[in-house]
């Protein structure tokens, strides 16, 4: 069993009534002390973030002070361990000092000494695990900066709800469009938590067959189905101690999310054909593309299970509404797949920038990925016009010099106002912000016909 951080002092002494005597003085001082008759398997009940201080004896049977000095520091080179010597110590415990024990009292001391130097110990703990905790802080910042790239509100926004729920043990609700980067959101959750140790799980629900997706996620024991020779771990259990990641859990049936929020309330998995209840200690990142709350009210998704996991959403924002994060991110992605392939960077022309700045990306980041990898391949990258998304053009890593930039992008916005409605030429220069001559010119120059819809020039 591990020691409570409620403890502040461990002591070791093997003689009671010493034990029994520093125990008091230290209680009567406000701390809390767990005393011990021995060393051995200490080092395996206190974590490295453990705020206390170990005192112990240097002559005890058994492991002595000396080795549970180096097999503590083995683990926490900072944790503080005050030795007690005897008279014909002294010259171990210089040797203990040089092997880096925090303090040495010689029997018999004064308790006001004892006092002193555990309580100098605790500040010292305190500090050492205070600037622990900022260098880890600083250092989830810097990987959450690399992982989830961008400047935008909405990015500083999600980076700062992921560092605050990573430190909890809530279930957490992702929601996001196809190719948002939900499992990399999933994957930050499980590295910055205190689980960051223990498995993460990752599964499609909406890739499982209906017939499988129980013995998938549950497990089975043999005999449970036709098939079912051996006994078989589900996803569930075998996240124990980390986390599981449910991508499109929209797409389970009603009686899997029975399953699955009975396993949430009471943390417990039962396998197909079987009767006994295996706890878990396990965390929950489902995500989503739907509108849940809406897929309730249309009675294809249970309204309770929304409830339990709608606790601690996270909404990751669509490419679209980023602004000049896109651009950030297909620099990213094209020079480490220059770096991959051992290619020249490229860098991004204005009329390239502005192209990119204007695609509506309804694939996200996925889409931009690719579209990345293409241009450090130097492959012809076309950028398609639909009804939502009317900036379309041609990108590659090799487009020419800025004025052949300029016409590019000029070209796609022309060709992208084409695909609106206009009764006549004068509303499509209008809406363009040029003189019809001009526009007369520039259709010509760019190979554009205008459909005239009204037969009416003017």
């Amino acid at each position: 069993m591990s020691i409570d951080n409620q403890i502040q002092v461990v002591l070791i002494d093997d003689d009671p009534h010493l034990r029994q005597a520093l125990c008091q003085t230290l209680d009567l001082a406000g701390l809390k002390v767990l005393p011990l008759g021995e060393a051995s398997g200490l080092t395996a009940r206190l974590s490295r973030d453990w705020p206390g201080v170990v005192v112990s004896d240097i002559r005890m049977p058994g492991m002595d002070g000396l080795e549970l000095l180096a097999e503590l520091h083995g683990q926490d080179p900072d944790l503080p361990v005050l030795l007690i010597t005897g008279h014909g110590d002294v010259p171990l415990a210089v040797q203990a000092m040089r092997a880096g024990a925090y303090d040495f009292l010689e029997k018999p001391f004064a308790s006001d000494a004892l006092l002193d130097s555990v309580r100098r110990a605790l500040a010292l703990r305190r500090l050492v695990l205070d600037n622990r905790s900022l260098r880890l802080a600083l250092s989830d910042r810097q990987q959450l900066s690399t992982r989830l790239v961008g400047h935008s509100p909405q990015m500083l926004r999600l980076r700062e709800q992921i560092g605050a729920l990573a430190a909890t043990k809530a279930d957490v609700l992702i929601l996001g469009e196809t190719g948002a980067g939900k499992e990399v959101v999933a994957r930050a959750l499980h590295d910055l938590s205190s689980r960051r140790s223990g498995p993460f799980v990752a599964i499609n629900a909406g890739a499982l067959a209906e017939s499988v997706v129980e013995s998938e996620l549950f497990g089975h024991e043999p005999g449970a189905f036709t098939g079912a020779q051996k006994r078989r771990i589900g996803k569930f259990e075998f996240a124990n101690g980390g986390t599981l990641f449910l991508d499109e859990i929209e797409s389970m049936s009603l009686d899997v999310q029975v399953k699955l929020l009975r396993l949430l309330q009471e943390r417990v998995v039962e396998r197909l054909g079987g009767n006994q209840l295996i706890p878990l200690d396990i965390r929950i990142i489902a995500a989503t593309k739907e509108d849940l709350r809406q897929s309730a009210d249309q009675g294809r998704f249970r309204a309770d299970l929304y409830y339990r996991l709608n606790v601690a959403p996270l909404r990751i924002p669509p490419l679209r509404e980023r602004g000049e994060d896109a651009l950030m991110l297909f620099q990213h992605f094209a020079d480490e797949a220059s770096s991959r392939h051992g290619l020249p960077l490229h860098e991004l022309q204005p009329g390239q920038r502005a192209l990119l700045l204007r695609h509506n990306w309804p694939g996200n980041v996925r889409e931009l990925q690719n579209a990345a990898e293409r241009f450090a391949l130097g492959l012809e990258l076309a950028l398609d016009a639909t009804p939502d998304n009317p900036a379309a053009g041609v990108l590659t890593s090799n487009s020419g010099g800025l004025s052949e930039q300029v016409e590019q992008f000029e070209k796609s916005l022309i060709a992208a106002e084409l695909t609106r409605p206009h009764g006549s030429m004068r509303s499509l220069a209008e809406a363009l912000g040029v003189p019809r001559k001009t526009l007369h010119d520039k259709l010509r120059k760019h190979g554009l016909n205008f459909a005239n819809q009204s037969g009416d020039d003017e």
